[in-house]
């Protein structure tokens, strides 16, 4: 009965929100058909569910499939033996998909720590930490020793803009501490906030040759935006392929980011990664019982992720929204946060195939400057390299998940900290947005809201 509702409600959703006011008269700076974010996937409800709602063009067995997904994506994991969901750890860093992504959005503090030592793997990845390997688990079972944890300390740094407004902005100093094992003095760490789950699927279905036709690695053009691709082990070609996921693009596709989701924050293993996380550690269980999930529970917890609705912009008449979005290209932020893009044919779920969608992301590497640095390589990614991220569904955080916080540690805590943390390529972008005026700041970041 709970389905049946939610499908009668996700096809009224669709029909109600494809009708956009004809009385509004379109402008250089007002483009109706950007109402449908992500195309006909696009939600057209403001509300706490903004990022939680299935697409409303599935078809039923797609929304089955959907609802299936659903679960396994909510499902906590427990320690073995169990009859449901065992295998939880035996080193972790949460129980469940959703512990993170709450309400498949934002995450408000960091959740994963990415570790390695330099040098690469056999992959061209990041090289592991001896006794540790590629991320930090700060949770164990009873019994176990988690790996360590992460410290963070939060210094308040004072700025003011060209017009005298001040401003400040939180400057985050991570240190790995109790660890179970004495670390390499030069290990290195990148600390992560989980980002939202919608629209994924969409961005996959983007054609590689669209994604490549904005790379300029060399800056050919003088732009001094200087976008790259990331090259990234596929497991199941056993080849090298282009990076799209992940906030350095350093997965390939979906059913790999969510296998290794599994594997790295659960310590759940899977056909694809079938070795504990704890492998040649003390605190392997060494049970007979990989991999604990099959393919078919990758596979509907991925096709969630593909098939969640994107929530409509709001507000994009308005006069206000509009000078914000006209000052948004002026100021160049539409150089690496690409508006709009055109995905493929994809026959195995048509709800996202061939759909017009407004994500503001090239989906490319950018050097984001000494403050936003990790200083950790992942793969082509350097330390100072960061995958730019969608825009869409930005301004329903507060809404839908309770906070403003941003950027890739959670260190911005609105908006317009995130802008101001800009630096490397996007450094003359910032300085343009704060060589505004107060009044087209403020426009600007309304445009954000609206999106």
């Amino acid at each position: 009965m709970t389905r049946v509702l939610l499908v009668l409600f996700s096809c009224l959703l669709f029909i109600n929100g494809c009708s956009v006011d004809p009385e509004i008269t379109n402008t250089e700076w007002y483009d109706p058909e950007e109402y449908y974010a992500g195309g006909a996937t696009t939600l057209f409800e403001a509300t706490s569910a903004a990022f939680s709602t299935p697409a409303p063009n599935l078809i039923l067995p797609d929304l089955e499939k959907h609802f299936e997904g659903d679960l396994t994506f909510e499902a906590t994991f427990v320690t073995a033996p169990a009859t449901n969901n065992a295998g939880l750890g035996p080193i972790y860093n949460n129980v469940s998909c959703v512990s993170c992504h709450i309400l498949d959005g934002r995450g408000d503090k960091p959740s994963v720590f990415r570790i390695s030592i330099p040098g690469t793997n056999p992959f061209n990845g990041p090289n592991p930490v001896p006794g540790m390997g590629d991320q930090l688990q700060d949770k164990a079972i009873i019994g176990e020793l988690a790996e360590g944890s992460v410290e963070i300390i939060y210094t308040e740094v004072f700025y003011s803009l060209p017009d005298g407004t001040p401003f400040s902005l939180r400057k985050p100093d991570y240190t790995i501490i109790n660890t179970y094992i004495p670390i390499p003095a030069k290990t290195m760490l990148s600390v992560r906030a989980a980002p939202p789950v919608f629209g994924l699927g969409l961005l996959e279905a983007i054609p590689e040759s669209s994604i490549l036709s904005l790379v300029d690695e060399f800056d050919h053009d003088g732009d001094g935006i200087s976008g790259k691709a990331n090259y990234v082990y596929d497991h199941n070609s056993g080849t090298h392929v282009l990076g799209r996921f992940g906030w350095k693009a350093n997965q390939p596709n979906l059913h790999q980011q969510t296998s290794a989701a599994f594997n790295g924050d659960m310590g759940i293993t899977s056909p694809m990664f079938s070795s504990e996380s704890s492998e040649g550690q003390i605190q392997n269980d060494g049970l007979p019982d990989d991999p604990e999930i099959d393919f078919n529970f990758i596979e509907v917890t991925s096709f969630y992720t593909k098939t969640l609705a994107v929530p409509a912009p709001r507000n994009l008449d308005d006069k206000t929204v509009k000078l914000g979005k006209q000052l948004f290209f002026e100021i160049g932020c539409e150089n690496c946060h690409t508006q709009k893009w055109q995905t493929g044919n994809i026959t195995e779920i048509q709800a996202i195939s061939n759909q017009t969608i407004f994500p503001y992301t090239d989906m490319l590497l950018h050097d984001m400057g000494e403050q936003l640095a990790d200083n950790r390589p992942d793969y082509l990614a350097s330390g100072s390299e960061w995958k730019t991220r969608p825009l869409w569904g930005i301004g329903l955080t507060q809404l839908a998940n309770g906070h403003t916080y941003f950027l890739h540690d959670a260190r911005a805590r609105n908006l317009f900290e995130a802008i101001m943390w800009h630096g490397g390529e996007a450094e003359e972008c910032k300085n343009n947005f704060a060589n505004l005026s107060a009044t087209e700041r403020a426009a600007l970041v309304s445009f954000l809201e609206a999106l």
